[in-house]
This record gives C-alpha cells, sequence and structure tokens, in this order.
C-alpha cells in the first residue's frame, strides 16, 4: 500500500526542517546554504525549491517549530499550575527559561551576516515574533478569563483584558532582555513573583 503524497510532503518537509535547525544551530543562518540542506537530507536542490523559495522560507519554517516547542513547554506548565497567580508565573518563569535556552542558537543565527542577509532576517524576526506574541496573548487572555470565571479576578471589559495582555507581555519582553543574558539566573523567579503578584494583587475579586 502506497503512502499518500500529502503524507509523503509532511515528512520531506519534516526531515528539511530538522535537518536546516541542526544547520542553523552549528553554522548559523548566513553560512548554510539550499545545497547544504538539500545534502543534509539526502535530496538535490530542486528538491527544496518545490516546497520553499529560498532559504529564509526554510528558516521561517524552522522558527515555526521553535515557537510550537516553546509554547508547548509553556502551556504544560501552565496546566501543571493551580489558581490564576501560579499559572500566570508559570507562563512568565517557561518563557524566560525557554529564551535563555535558546539564546547560543539565535545568537549563532545573526553570526557573519551581510547587510543584505541581515535585512532579510530582520524582516523575517519581526513576522516571527508578531506571531509569537500573537499566541502567547492567546495564551495569557486564556489564563486571566479562568480567572475570572472561578472568582479570583475581578471581571474585565474587551479593552482592559487586551491592555492587560498588552502591558504582561511587554513587562515580559522586557524582562527578557534584562534578565536572558544574565549568567545570574537566580534574579529571574523573584522578578516575576513580584509581576505577577502585583498583577493580580490589582485585580482581584472584591
Amino acid at each position: 500500500m502506497s503512502v499518500a503524497p500529502t503524507i509523503k510532503d509532511d515528512l520531506f518537509q519534516e526531515q528539511v526542517i530538522k535537518a536546516a535547525q541542526q544547520l542553523f544551530r552549528q553554522y548559523g543562518l548566513q553560512k548554510v546554504t539550499m545545497d547544504d540542506v538539500a545534502k543534509a537530507v539526502g535530496k538535490g536542490r530542486s528538491s527544496l525549491y518545490y516546497y520553499y523559495k529560498n532559504k529564509i522560507e526554510i528558516f521561517g519554517a524552522v522558527m515555526d517549530v521553535e515557537i510550537s516547542e516553546i509554547l508547548a513547554e509553556m502551556a504544560r506548565a501552565v496546566d501543571k499550575a493551580s489558581g490564576v497567580e501560579q499559572q500566570i508565573r508559570a507562563f512568565c518563569v517557561t518563557k524566560l527559561k525557554e529564551a535563555r535556552k535558546r539564546r547560543e542558537f539565535y545568537a549563532t543565527l545573526e553570526g557573519g551576516m551581510d547587510a543584505d542577509e541581515r535585512s532579510h532576517y530582520a524582516k523575517a524576526e519581526r513576522t516571527i515574533r508578531a506571531k509569537m506574541m500573537e499566541q502567547e496573548g492567546g495564551m495569557l487572555k486564556k489564563i486571566v478569563t479562568g480567572g475570572i470565571a472561578n472568582g479570583e479576578l475581578r471581571k474585565l471589559d474587551p479593552k482592559e483584558l487586551d491592555s492587560l495582555v498588552f502591558v504582561l507581555l511587554s513587562s515580559i519582553h522586557g524582562l527578557k532582555r534584562e534578565l536572558v543574558g544574565d549568567n545570574n539566573s537566580r534574579r529571574l523567579e523573584p522578578a516575576i513573583d513580584t509581576l505577577t503578584r502585583m498583577v493580580v494583587h490589582g485585580l482581584a475579586a472584591q
């Protein structure tokens, strides 16, 4: 019995993404070519061009996988937490820990880029960041609305909820810039504790 074409396509693209992820991690985005990825999966370059226009599209697919892995870790941590404060804390701590774990990968990606490559990378990075923010925002909204439903938090109108999610995400990204590159990881969790305590106590149901 033959394998359906769509399954074959999915398997091939998964192989391409895994190979590219490993190559990017080892050599950075600038030094890896379409030929390198094709050789890593044992195919001709034309096979790649059937699915991806260029290396930046492969990079985007690799980063989609990275985002999925990070969000899955965050969701698992949130599911294990009890109560809205601990869920927000789990969301924040896991996000920052995942960012720290991947910082060498991201640093390698940017190494040795020329101006043209950096421009393409910056454009792709903006798209990736927007996608990540959207999905993180959805997760935070679910946490907060759950806290409202079980009486831990007061009711928020849609604008207040959107503003709260924006402030939380902006605060987390600010902490990420300050703490992810800091070797003193002991600062991370106390900072998150302060942030979550301020948010939850400020919105506690009366």
